[in-house]
């Protein structure tokens, strides 16, 4: 008897420690996400918390050269983004330094007051996207979630989560988030050789081996590419004098004037001709010719 009565004490005990924990539940205060509704921009970080931009850098598109056609591209399904009509992930893609990173950061400064905000997410942390994306539903905001300089290895667990979340699967990104990525490779991963030589001819059509094809289909994913092209001499020209102009210096093009040299020299000593080359050579001659 005094047994059985133990083992009632134990389980009433049982079930009111239940009763607290589920009420302690109930109580406890949602955890913060990071989330704020004046931030524009967001960077996710290696512990899984959204980290705010203080000062982001607001350039407007204006200030991007060269590159009008996927300027209009981009700026066109942002628009139809943040109007709640369809639009497509997108990948920008092509030689370095054309303008790919900017022109997305751009848009932050032509659409913020119409609800639009970036999350920067490292390529190393996509594995965490389906985690982020959830935090992400059911806000006001519209939100871009952008990778930068994108490319993956064969088993990146990155790739696997990028590829569930544009599509094909059951947790799908949601209305009010967009991915725009940045990348020098147009299939985001390795191309080797041997992959092509899996390929086989079948009535007079090439069907590719199963490495190229599931290479190709991650980028496929994405409903937008944008490609970039290195610049010609021309046009590398017309954006260093753009930036020229930009920091207070009124040049002439197709002169051989000093500065047109200088750019050329310094465009030869990097190996390419880019807008960020440019630019770069625009600050060094700026501000020589200051001091």
């Amino acid at each position: 008897m005094q047994q059985e009565t133990l083992e009632q004490i134990a389980a009433q005990l049982t079930r009111l420690a239940d009763v607290a924990e589920a009420r302690h539940a109930a109580e406890k205060p949602a955890a913060d996400d990071g989330l704020t509704d004046h931030t524009l921009a967001y960077r996710w970080r290696d512990d899984g918390t959204l980290a705010p931009i203080a000062a982001p850098r607001l350039l407007p598109l204006d200030r991007l050269h060269g590159i009008a056609h996927q300027k209009e591209r981009l700026v066109a399904n942002t628009a139809q983004f943040l109007a709640d009509r369809p639009a497509n992930n997108a990948l920008l893609w092509g030689a370095r330094g054309t303008g790919k990173s900017s022109l997305v950061r751009a848009l932050l400064h032509e659409f913020a007051d119409a609800g639009l905000r970036i999350v920067e997410v490292p390529a190393h942390r996509l594995v965490d996207l389906p985690d982020l994306v959830t935090r992400l539903v059911g806000r006001a905001e519209h939100f871009i979630v952008f990778s930068d300089d994108l490319s993956f290895e064969t088993g990146d667990g990155g790739y696997k989560a990028l590829k569930a979340v544009l599509d094909g699967s059951l947790a799908a990104a949601p209305d009010n988030v967009l991915i725009y990525a940045t990348s020098n490779r147009r299939h985001l991963l390795p191309e080797y050789q041997a992959d092509n030589q899996a390929a086989t001819h079948v009535g007079g059509e090439i069907h590719h081996g199963e490495a190229v094809e599931e290479k190709i289909s991650l980028s496929e994913r994405f409903g937008l590419w944008l490609s970039f092209y290195p610049f010609d001499q021309a046009h590398y020209l017309d954006i260093a004098a753009h930036h020229l102009a930009a920091l207070g210096l009124d040049v002439d093009i197709g002169n051989d004037a000093p500065w047109e040299r200088a750019a050329l020299q310094w465009a030869l000593a990097r190996g390419n001709r880019s807008g960020r080359t440019a630019e770069q050579f625009a600050r060094d001659w700026a501000g020589r010719q200051s001091g």
